[in-house]
């Protein structure tokens, strides 16, 4: 990837100390690897395997909200420590939810496999599983898989893994960063999937994240905290809730830079990490399965909570995202998604502006160039924003449109 393809967002800036790496690879002490191991048909890639050789690693995790857990989220909140997880293995093609207790006994011969691979204890292991629900996890071929994969693991083995994590992603997403550290410079990688099955309370994906810099688990936990509620806890493609949410952060410390709390150096690496999820998160909104646009919906006025209501509202209205889809500045439907987030409320004096253009003035309609408003939601990314009475709360999210290509993908996902 050039840096003009990953940081390709107007919404997303680029801190200067925050640069694309020269060369590929991922940071020091870690190594990946992808196989097809037969979960997918054709061949392709769908087992991947990544290990960090540094026994003093630190790490932290964040899971899915569902109250219907996937086996391996389940395996790695009890049998996992998230303060020191080595290594991670992860099949595509299959979720290994809804599977009942051999799901879990699967986790568990993956998480026992992924250890004898990489060398580590078992507990220093992460499981996770993304595809399809209800269906038992052929796992003889993932024990194959593992040993196969275990074999090919190498410095610059990260494209690779990205390959093998994908489901209906139309492409992999993954980056190599260095960040400038007031101690010297780290690098940052990451790998995500997700596309379809994308909800704000913790998106829909599987997200794994590498850097040699050296932080005690305390700052991973604070940090991955912060940063994922301003990425993926703002994306919507459908509204969607997975049961297999999975996002781990992993430092090596190799680079021997040190991020202390509240230093520069965390000030400096946690807007790298920021800025990397929120591009990662906003990959994954683009991805949307068959999206044209991506929109960003911002709320301001009203209490925190209303704000956020509102903002999920239009951002998983069907009408708005198929509007968002059509190029179509039909600025009503965004009027009754608000409506539809406060029911029983008084009438509202609502502002709305598409692209710039203010459409709406205290739930009236305001005279504006219909033509002008018409190219500039053609644009591959549409901003909308919406005043409620009063001042203060803030909403910021991301989401797809609608078209006649997610009802395919997904109207024929298993058959």
């Amino acid at each position: 990837m050039t840096e003009r393809s990953f940081f390709d967002s107007r919404w997303i800036e680029r801190p200067p100390h925050v640069a694309q790496a020269s060369t590929p690879g991922l940071p020091e002490g870690f190594r990946a690897a992808g196989v097809a191991c037969g979960i997918k048909p054709g061949g392709v890639r769908d087992l991947g395997l990544l290990t960090c050789s540094v026994p003093a690693v630190s790490s932290a995790a964040r899971f899915t909200r569902s109250g219907t857990l996937a086996a391996p989220v389940l395996l790695n909140t009890r049998r996992c420590r998230l303060d020191a997880i080595r290594a991670v293995v992860v099949n595509s093609g299959n979720a290994n939810a809804a599977t009942g207790a051999p799901g879990l006994d699967d986790a568990a011969r993956m998480q026992g496999a992924g250890a004898l691979a990489a060398g580590v204890p078992e507990s220093a292991v992460a499981v996770a599983s993304t595809g399809v629900i209800g269906v038992p996890l052929p796992i003889d071929a993932v024990m194959r898989g593992i040993a196969d994969v275990s074999g090919q693991l190498r410095p610059d083995g990260d494209g690779d893994f990205s390959e093998a994590i994908r489901t209906t992603d139309a492409f992999a997403k993954h980056v190599c960063l260095e960040v400038a550290l007031p101690g010297g410079s780290v690098r940052l990688t990451a790998q995500a999937k997700g596309a379809g099955m994308i909800s704000p309370r913790f998106a829909t994906l599987l997200c794994f994240v590498q850097t040699d810099a050296q932080l005690a688990p305390e700052t991973c936990d604070l940090l991955l905290a912060v940063t994922a509620k301003r990425s993926f806890e703002r994306i919507t493609v459908d509204g969607q809730l997975s049961t297999s949410d999975t996002l781990i952060l992993q430092c090596s410390g190799a680079s021997g830079v040190q991020v202390a709390p509240e230093s520069e150096a965390e000030l400096r690496f946690g807007e790298a990490l920021d800025v990397t999820l929120r591009q990662l998160a906003l990959m994954i909104v683009r991805d949307g399965e068959g999206a044209r646009r991506v929109g960003r919906v911002i709320v301001r006025g009203g209490d925190e909570d209303t704000a956020w209501r509102v903002g999920r509202s239009v951002a998983d209205s069907s009408l708005v995202k198929t509007a968002l889809y059509g190029g179509d500045p039909n600025w009503g439907r965004i009027v009754q998604a608000v409506g539809a987030a406060m029911p029983g409320c008084a009438p509202l004096d609502v502002d709305v502006a598409i692209e710039g253009v203010q459409v709406c003035s205290r739930g009236a309609r305001v005279a504006h160039d219909a033509d002008g408003l018409a190219a500039a939601v053609a644009r591959e990314e549409v901003e909308y924003e919406i005043g409620l009475p009063g001042e203060g709360a803030q909403a910021e999210l991301y989401f797809s449109d609608l078209g006649h290509e997610y009802v395919t993908i997904n109207a024929e996902y298993t058959t």
